[in-house]
């Protein structure tokens, strides 16, 4: 029996889904893979279109110049250069004097006399000061009266002592009585020479009443005035050697070796004297000794040069600066000290400007810094011109424009 017309209807239409169902897939496979396609092409065009423009901007950069020029930055070079370079150890020291004598009084008594001005230098065995001499000069009369009379005792012992010697001779007079009175001559000479020691006592007391200074120097302000009643031990004033004088100063015990190498070998390390701001040299001197001990309590040992002190610059009590010659490191490459910059980390460097008119960046080991100089360890050859001037505006590699300044000399001396 056929099929009615609404069943061939609803075959029909399966069939044609069943026929788009499997088409589906092969449609959607090809899609993808077509845009796969697209997608790669797209990035080949791409890296191809990068490379070209790249190719066509570095050939127009090699066929012509920049249109912005380079600046060229004017600087100020000096030339690095061979010096001695000398290597000081700097302290604080104190003036003393050379010599320092209290002068006092060795005898009681009024001082009658003032015989100096205050300030002002003396010789040695200049009158200080006079005290009264009228009871030494007394009792020296009497010690002499003294003498006089016994050795007048002696002399009648001695003529008696002759007599009796020719009695004696004669068996006139007999053994005893010569003999006591033989004793008596041997006392009266000891009492003539004890009272030759009491008449010199005495004229040395007379003798201090006038006081001497012992020592050539500065007399320094009195410390009485005449008229008034001294003693034995009583300071008149105080006298002060001060040329040659002493400069006594401390260093760090770290330092110790580096002083005592050379002493050993007697060398005369020289010293310089300067003021209190450290800028004028008052004198020099040679260090004459090291103490023999390091003081515990501030970890430095003491030193002391002599200075001759011409004209007197230098006064007992000051307080000075002291700059210890060590050594001198000879043919040590020297330049400026501003021409030194510190990187962030903590190096130097320098700018170096060679024949290519190029200021290039270039690092160093520095040394010690001395009156605007610093010694360059490594890093820089005498000879070549290190900017000075306007280096706050280099880059590494940058043209400048050189102007060279006369180097000033080098001085070795504080």
């Amino acid at each position: 029996m056929p099929d009615s017309p609404e069943k061939e209807s609803l075959n029909r239409d399966s069939a044609e889904d069943a026929l788009l169902g499997k088409r589906a897939p092969s449609f959607s496979v090809f899609s993808r893979l077509f845009w796969e396609k697209r997608k790669a092409l797209f990035l080949l065009l791409f890296l191809l279109g990068t490379i070209a423009i790249w190719k066509m901007v570095a050939y127009r950069h090699q066929t012509f110049p920049p249109l912005i020029k380079e600046e060229v930055i004017p600087v100020m070079v000096v030339t690095a250069e061979m010096e001695n370079f000398p290597i000081y150890l700097d302290g604080l020291g104190t003036v003393q004097a050379y010599r320092s004598v209290q002068v006092k009084a060795r005898v009681s008594g009024q001082i009658r006399e003032i015989c100096f001005q205050e300030g002002q230098a003396v010789k040695e065995g200049d009158v200080v000061a006079i005290i009264n001499p009228h009871l030494y000069q007394t009792r020296y009369n009497q010690a002499l009266a003294k003498k006089l009379q016994t050795q007048a005792q002696l002399e009648s012992a001695r003529i008696t002592l002759i007599r009796q010697q020719q009695l004696l001779e004669k068996a006139v007079l007999d053994q005893h009585s010569y003999d006591m009175q033989k004793l008596l001559v041997a006392q009266l000479e000891a009492a003539v020479q004890a009272d030759e020691a009491h008449l010199e006592n005495q004229k040395i007391q007379l003798e201090w009443t006038k006081v001497i200074a012992p020592i050539a120097g500065q007399a320094g302000i009195r410390k009485v005035d005449a008229g008034n009643l001294v003693t034995d031990g009583s300071t008149i004033v105080i006298i002060n050697q001060i040329s040659p004088i002493y400069v006594s100063f401390a260093l760090p015990q770290r330092h110790l070796g580096q002083v005592l190498q050379p002493l050993m070998q007697g060398k005369k390390l020289q010293v310089f004297v300067l003021d209190q701001n450290n800028q004028t040299v008052l004198n020099k001197g040679v260090l004459e000794v090291l103490d023999n001990q390091i003081n515990p309590a501030t970890a430095t040992f003491q030193l002391r040069a002599t200075c001759k002190n011409t004209n007197s610059p230098l006064w007992p009590g000051q307080f000075v600066n002291v700059r210890f010659l060590l050594r001198t490191l000879p043919n040590s490459i020297v330049i400026p000290t501003e021409a030194i910059q510190l990187g962030p980390n903590g190096s130097s460097h320098v700018y170096v400007v060679g024949q290519e008119k190029r200021a290039v960046m270039r690092s160093v080991v520095t040394g010690p810094a001395e009156s605007g100089y610093t010694l360059v360890q490594s890093g820089l050859s005498a000879g070549e011109n290190v900017v000075v001037e306007g280096q706050y505006r280099l880059r590494h590699n940058s043209p400048v424009a050189t102007t060279i300044l006369q180097r000033r000399g080098f001085c070795n001396p504080p």
